[in-house]
């Protein structure tokens, strides 16, 4: 399974990254996993306003920057979107790369791992929405980090503190939880796309 890691902020002193790094150590670990952090800093992507809905627009110019980041989230089976909550919702600049989309992520499934006020619970209940627009498939699973004070856990090289880390319910084994749901989902989804293009 090629994993994207998508860190959904880009605003200066944010908390993602180091989140995105735990994540990906943990991912690294997993049998016929490849992980890789996308990181949205590095795509910088004028605001949406094309005329039409990018999936239903047969003459669709994209924005050569928005290109390059589309052409990336083709690469991948499976995504988890690392975000901040902001004003009860996802930052700007991840709805906007989002939007670029159209069917580089249909049918295949996403995680979400929130943080910040209440944990990021807001915006990873919207997000999930979004995504299921986007025709992902937002996994049944609860962010590990949708809890208050989780960003002072983690270091700057992605080291949860120590005294969590073998927590029976403690937010570790809850991203072990969902790392392994998703490789489940991302192999059931690939198998099914398969079957899909054989039968054509």
């Amino acid at each position: 399974m090629k994993l994207a890691i998508i860190i959904g902020a880009t605003r200066a002193g944010r908390q993602s990254p180091k989140q995105a790094k735990w994540v990906h150590k943990t991912a690294a670990a997993i049998e016929d996993v490849e992980p890789e952090i996308i990181d949205l800093k590095d795509y910088s992507m004028p605001m949406f306003d094309e005329p039409l809905s990018p999936r239903y627009n047969l003459d669709r110019k994209v924005d050569a920057r928005a290109q390059r980041w589309l052409s990336k989230l083709e690469e991948f089976d499976a995504y988890i979107f690392v975000t901040p909550e902001y004003n009860h919702s996802i930052p700007g600049v991840l709805k906007n790369a989002i939007d670029y989309i159209t069917w580089e992520i249909q049918r295949k499934p996403a995680g979400i791992v929130s943080h910040g006020s209440a944990g990021g619970a807001r915006a990873q209940v919207q997000l999930k929405v979004i995504l299921s627009e986007s025709r992902a498939v937002p996994i049944p699973i609860p962010s590990p980090l949708a809890m208050v004070g989780m960003s002072d856990k983690i270091d700057d090289n992605g080291n949860l503190a120590e005294e969590l880390i073998d927590q029976p319910h403690g937010p570790q084994a809850a991203l072990d939880e969902m790392l392994h749901g998703l490789k489940w989902y991302s192999d059931a989804l690939a198998a099914a796309r398969v079957r899909e293009l054989v039968a054509v």
